[in-house]
């Protein structure tokens, strides 16, 4: 898919759920190929301000391209995992009407056969989100030892056959056969796996494992997730759209978690202020309708959750 055709998955639930204000500051904390942050400009006046940000450096190249002569558009290069840094450098802690964050690999990135995320393309073991720096897939499974594999897959892809595909890989590796791209891997990762879930390749969890721990994903998750209340103002709203359970699940319990006030001790009596709830919980989990699921099918897999910061 080029960039011209690149669809933003959910556009306008999420548009819908941030409730834009012309005025207000908002952060795409996961810029991608724009579709959001594009979306999102059109719905800012003068006054409306908007950061995007991406630790891809195409991403980043591609922003300032398209943004970086409006001075409404603050760009920055770095893991939305030190966002909540940023925004407090530049006094904007409490001051966010809207945070959107579109989880996981995007479209381009696994199109692109060089960026290594895919075994749909054969290319390089690479896998970095930010491939400026830090170490690549290849890198990484060419010095692990099979229990920590073994782990990764397990925790990072739900894999039922970790224990076996990486002792492969490490035997494959001990006899210096080690697969250099991501085809091979996938074969060898196939070779490894007993019979074949229907309609899902035996490569496609343990090759989203290795991205997720190679990218401390769901750590840079967990890390933004912790820093969210304090980001935004009262009425601002948090979107995120996740891509598989470990991502939803952290998610979901983040509202529950600050939405609830939880157990308190018997004869408390009146909620205690630093018991009382942050977040308001604006419906449920939502899905991408049929329709945009048949133009682009990278939404069947998508849930979004929308919160909603209290006084």
């Amino acid at each position: 898919m080029t960039q011209t055709e690149h669809r933003p998955v959910m556009l306008g639930p999420a548009l819908e759920a941030l409730q834009v204000r012309p005025e207000g500051t908002y952060v795409d904390g996961t810029y991608g190929r724009g579709g959001h942050a594009a979306a999102l400009l059109e719905h800012l006046g003068p006054a409306g301000r908007l950061w995007v940000v991406d630790r891809d450096p195409d991403a980043v190249a591609l922003a300032r391209a398209r943004h970086g002569d409006d001075p409404r558009v603050t760009i920055v290069h770095d893991s939305f995992a030190g966002l909540g840094e940023h925004l407090h450098r530049a006094g904007l802690s409490g001051a966010v009407s809207g945070l959107l964050l579109d989880l996981g690999v995007s479209s381009p990135q696994l199109d692109d056969a060089a960026r290594g995320f895919s075994f749909l393309r054969d290319g390089p073991l690479d896998m970095r989100m930010d491939n400026s720096q830090g170490q690549t897939a290849a890198e990484w499974l060419a010095r692990v030892d099979a229990r920590t594999l073994a782990g990764v897959l397990r925790d990072y892809g739900e894999e039922r056959h970790a224990r076996r595909i990486a002792r492969a890989i490490v035997a494959a590796r001990d006899r210096g056969e080690l697969p250099s791209t991501t085809a091979r891997l996938a074969a060898l990762i196939e070779s490894a796996v007993p019979g074949r879930e229907p309609g899902r390749h035996p490569a496609t969890r343990s090759f989203q494992a290795i991205r997720i721990h190679l990218n401390a994903e769901l750590e840079a998750l967990d890390r933004l997730l912790e820093g969210v209340c304090d980001l935004l103002e009262p009425g601002g709203r948090f979107v995120a759209i996740s891509f598989h359970s470990l991502e939803d699940r952290r998610v979901k319990r983040f509202i529950r978690r600050y939405s609830e006030v939880g157990d308190l001790p018997p004869g408390a009596g009146a909620v205690p202020p630093e018991r009382e709830p942050r977040l308001r919980r604006i419906g449920g989990a939502r899905r991408a309708d049929a329709d945009e699921v048949a133009a682009n099918p990278r939404a069947r897999s998508a849930v979004m959750r929308v919160a909603e910061r209290l006084p």
